[in-house]
């Protein structure tokens, strides 16, 4: 990490707004997009990334000295509050329909795409987590193991038997 970004974080921990707020301006975007990945609704990621921040602030404290990047630590809290809301009794309420999308986006074969999300659907948190880290934010192996609290090779391996797994099930889906 930057001294300047080292200086950042010493005066966002004795308060100063401005500094949390230039260290984490550029990491909203990843974390909604994560949120979005992880709950699949427009608002409730917004909310879920608003709540991120807002408990960043709180804990900015607990980054340890000489952490080269924010962006695994926030992304973790953006994945845990995503957890929390999911967790919620409200999540479980009936909810409007979404708007489909033209089929200009859609894939020809919908079946597809329609089995692979169900396959992903039924992975646990922490191994959804680890496909929307990798696979739709693009981050480094290194950065998604930081976030999931591992190594890199446990991370690799289980990214493995994860994408293993996804196949053996879309081949029995696709048998039966």
């Amino acid at each position: 990490m930057p001294a300047s970004d080292q200086s950042l974080i010493e005066r966002a921990r004795s308060g100063d707004q401005a500094a949390f707020q230039a260290l984490i301006g550029p990491l909203i975007h990843p974390g909604y997009q994560l949120a979005f990945a992880m709950l699949r609704q427009r608002e409730a990621a917004e909310d879920a990334v608003q709540e991120a921040a807002i408990r960043a602030w709180r804990k900015l404290g607990q980054v340890r000295d000489g952490t080269t990047s924010l962006r695994p630590w926030f992304l973790t809290v953006v994945a845990n509050e995503c957890r929390a809301v999911r967790r919620g009794r409200w999540w479980a309420v009936i909810r409007v329909a979404d708007v489909v999308p033209s089929a200009a986006v859609w894939p020809e074969d919908r079946s597809a795409c329609t089995d692979l999300r169900r396959s992903v659907e039924r992975l646990s948190h922490r191994d959804r987590l680890l496909l929307h880290l990798h696979y739709w934010l693009d981050l480094p192996l290194e950065e998604v193991a930081l976030v999931l609290g591992t190594t890199p090779g446990a991370a690799k391996s289980r990214r493995h038997r994860l994408l293993r797994r996804l196949r053996l099930d879309l081949d029995s889906q696709e048998v039966s």
